[in-house]
Order: structure tokens, then sequence, then C-alpha cells
């Protein structure tokens, strides 16, 4: 059964679709840089297809007193929440692009106070704390361009639209105080493409790796998938498959189910893209 049906912020779709532009050629050419300058000047909407070659990454920021255990969550769930970087507490920096703003820099973020959300600011610079400890989880949408070069077609990004994502009947391996459901995402693929999405995500352990499950969404507890928990609808084609890969809005689930006092996340969908290019997490 779909866990987040009911809750305050949990279904995107009953607000109005929020996009920044489609994705065309100039804006998969931008540079990450100028994706963040262009989102920090306020933009808003999905970051799929933004900058080609770009790793792209989920954020959540807690408590010092919290970051061992989403740190030990994301280590004993490393499918849905693969860690790329963990910041010092109060800061906004990363190695993985270091002139970025973690306050600032992506199109949209979330504020949660005891697992409710409280606000959706575009950035988070009044809300920031000095005990802050910020995890960038690795981003589904840094495989999108080996999948699409390997012909696989990236529906939402055709249609302009975020990818959906479901809350699971699945639960995550529990951490300290941290507990919860895991979420997916989902591409529709054509059978004779089904194989190489495959492959091609496994060669990525690093941004979620293969998929969890190919076909019947029931198999997930997912009852429709025209109403995605987060994210847009996307229309598939006839005889598409649908593919579901762990999604790194997990931690969001686990947020939601463990309320802790206070917690800074992305909007989803809406990521921080980093100058890290994707072949360096492409296991050769």
């Amino acid at each position: 059964m779909n866990r987040t049906k009911g809750r305050a912020g949990s279904r995107t779709q009953d607000r109005p679709r929020e996009h920044v532009e489609h994705v065309t050629a100039r804006t998969r050419a931008w540079s990450p840089a100028k994706a963040r300058a262009h989102f920090r000047s306020g933009a808003t909407g999905t970051t799929a297809g933004w900058s080609a070659g770009h790793t792209q990454a989920n954020l959540i920021s807690v408590p010092a007193d919290w970051a061992y255990d989403m740190l030990l969550f994301c280590q004993r769930n490393p499918k849905p929440c693969p860690v790329l970087d963990v910041t010092d507490a109060g800061s906004w920096s990363t190695p993985l692009a270091p002139d970025a703003d973690l306050r600032t820099d992506l199109p949209r973020y979330r504020v949660w106070e005891h697992g409710e959300l409280v606000d959706e600011p575009t950035d988070v610079v009044r809300h920031w704390r000095g005990d802050l400890v910020s995890f960038l989880i690795g981003c589904s949408f840094t495989f999108e361009w080996a999948l699409s070069e390997a012909g696989v077609p990236m529906r939402h990004v055709e249609q302009g639209r975020n990818v959906p994502m479901y809350v699971t009947g699945r639960h995550c391996r529990p951490a300290g105080r941290l507990h919860g459901p895991m979420v997916v995402s989902m591409r529709p693929v054509p059978p004779e493409h089904v194989a190489a999405a495959i492959r091609e995500s496994a060669l990525m352990p690093a941004v979620h790796g293969s998929p969890v499950h190919c076909g019947e969404a029931d198999v997930l507890g997912i009852e429709d998938l025209t109403r995605p928990d987060f994210g847009d609808p996307v229309d598939a084609e006839p005889g598409d498959i649908p593919v579901f890969w762990a999604c790194g809005v997990t931690p969001q689930a686990a947020v939601t189910a463990s309320r802790p006092p206070f917690a800074i996340t992305h909007a989803p969908g809406q990521m921080f893209i980093t100058d890290a290019r994707d072949e360096q997490y492409r296991v050769l």
C-alpha cells in the first residue's frame, strides 16, 4: 500500500506543475556552474536532462546529533542512499562543486520540522543552522545520459516532466532513530531496451545502479502508476515496461516516518548539479 497518501506535502501533483523550461540542446550544454547560477537566481523546476555528462545529487541536511544515524542509514541502505559526500557541521560547500553554495544553488528545497513539511523555498539561507551536516546522495539522473546513448528513451525528458517517484511497501533497514520505506523512480522502457537499461545503470552503483524491479508495480506495493507520490505522471508508449530504480528521495520518506526535529532536503527531481563527471562513477 502506498504509505504517503494523505500526508501534507507528499503529493506534488496536487500543486501546479513547475518547470524552468523544457530541456533543450542549450540547457544540455550548459556548464554546471551556469546551471547553478540560473537556479540561484530563483529559477525552479526539474533538472532532468541538464548539464550533460555531469553528476547530479540529492541533498539532505540534518542536525549533527542525527548525522550518525543518517550515515548509518545510508550505509545500511546503499541502493537508495549511495553517499557521494558528507559535509562538516555548518558547512554549505562540497568538493563536488567547490564554488557552489548548498543553501542557494538547487532549484527548490524542502524544510521539515518533526517530520512535517513546513516550507518549500528557493533558497534556505534563513533556515540554515550551524549544526547542520549535509549528505549528498547519488541520483539516477546521472545515468540517464548513459541510457540515452545506449538507445533507451527517456519519456519524462521527452515530455518535459519530472520523473515519477513512488513510496513502496519495502522497508529500509533501520538505523538508530531512522526508519522508513524505500522510494523508487520509474521510467517506461520499450522491451527491446530493457536489457540495455539494466546493463548501463548497473555500471554506476554510486548513483543507484541496476533497477530493483521491472514489470508490475503492485509487486512493490504501488497501487497506481498514474498517481506518483513525487514528480509527474509520465505517458508510456504501447508495450513499454515500467522499470523501477531505488531513489534518493528515500531519506525524505525516512524524515516523514522518523520525525527528526529539523531537516532540509531538495525538492524531488530538483537536484544539485555537481562539477563531477558521470564517468567518475562508472565501473569499468
